[in-house]
Order: structure tokens, then C-alpha cells, then sequence
């Protein structure tokens, strides 16, 4: 994209039916999200931008699903139908509080590479959200710190960075860490559209 986008902007862009974009997800398509949560408004303020949550799309085209594939707070990485975002998230029979778009990388990556990055997603699954990065990550901000310990857990951005780089694309960031504005940002990625 390039280009920040604000809440309000955000807002009035027209919203998608799911039902009318559905057939046309692909698998490597990336997902974001705006949430109106106390934990989504820490991310946004931190991060100076308007996305808090950021995720892979994995599409099953045999079993016919759309899931997504997330590093969620105490959770940890898991797959999710995307219509339990919009229906039925967290089991409250409500949709997602706030907006999500769907974006896809500009170019079309070779199915290889593309699955090789998709496997190391799913390969990760069950492994913990890193908790304390965002901790972590307003301390670097604060104190203008550059170096990250690796570790075995992720936070939502930092799983969609090694899932791209493991398919060959690797993001660019000024940051001392990646936040979902940082690759909503990548001039490779191109929004599709918003469905809630």
C-alpha cells in the first residue's frame, strides 16, 4: 500500500459482502484488522496506526473453507474459519468489533514457494502468543532499543513477516520490530477490499 489509512477513512470505505468475495480468496492473502477492543487500542496507539491485528489467509479448496491463520492473544497460533470473524466471533454470535480488509501481495508467487511458507504456518501451530512483546516493543519505542531476542513465540505481525519471508518475501521496516501497519505499508501489498 504505501500509504497509511485512517479509522475514519477506514470506515467509509463501502464494505463487501464475504458472500461476493469468497470464491475469489487465494491462499496468501493477507488479512487485516482494526478491532474497538481495550487490547486492539493499545496496538493502534503503540503503533501509531490504525490496524491492531494482522493474519494469513490459507484457503482449503477441496474441503471449500477460508481460514485464517493468526497469532491470537492467549491462544496462541491457530486456524479460524474467516466466518467465525464475522458471525460468530469468540463464540459471542457477533461479528468482529471493528473493520477488516483483505489485501494480496501485487505479484503472483510461484505455488512452491507459496506453500513452503503456508507449511511453515501450520507447522507453527499451538505455539504461544508472545505475550510480552508488546511490552517489549513499547520499551524499544520508548528507549529507542534495536535489538529483539528470537524466541519460539510470535505476536500476529512477526508470524505473517516469517510466513511471507519463508515464501520469498521478505517485508521492509524501519522499526525495531514489525507491527501489522508495517506490512499493511509494503508497497507490494495491495488491498482487495473490506468485508466488515
Amino acid at each position: 500500500m504505501a500509504n497509511a489509512i485512517s479509522k475514519k477513512d477506514l470506515k467509509k470505505m463501502a464494505i463487501i459482502p464475504y458472500e461476493k468475495i469468497r470464491d475469489e480468496l487465494k491462499t496468501g492473502d493477507i488479512f487485516f484488522s482494526s478491532g474497538s477492543y481495550t487490547f486492539s487500542g493499545i496496538i493502534q496507539k503503540l503503533t501509531k496506526s490504525t490496524w491492531s491485528h494482522v493474519a494469513v489467509i490459507y484457503k482449503d479448496e477441496e474441503l471449500k473453507r477460508v481460514l485464517v491463520l493468526e497469532a491470537e492473544p492467549s491462544v496462541g497460533i491457530r486456524l479460524i474459519p474467516l466466518s467465525k470473524y464475522l458471525h460468530d466471533y469468540k463464540g459471542t454470535n457477533r461479528p468482529y468489533k471493528g473493520e477488516i480488509a483483505l489485501a494480496h501481495l501485487s505479484f503472483e508467487l510461484e505455488r512452491e514457494k507459496l506453500n513452503k511458507g503456508i507449511s511453515f504456518g501450520l507447522d507453527a501451530l499451538t505455539r504461544p502468543y508472545d505475550n510480552y512483546e508488546i511490552f517489549r516493543i513499547m520499551i524499544r519505542i520508548l528507549f529507542r532499543i534495536t535489538k529483539r531476542e528470537r524466541n519460539r513465540s510470535y505476536i500476529c505481525s512477526e508470524l505473517v513477516r516469517d510466513i511471507l519471508a519463508k515464501s520469498g518475501v521478505i517485508m521492509q521496516y524501519k522499526d525495531t520490530y514489525i507491527s501489522p501497519d508495517n506490512i499493511w505499508r509494503d508497497e507490494r501489498v495491495a488491498l482487495k477490499c473490506r468485508i466488515l
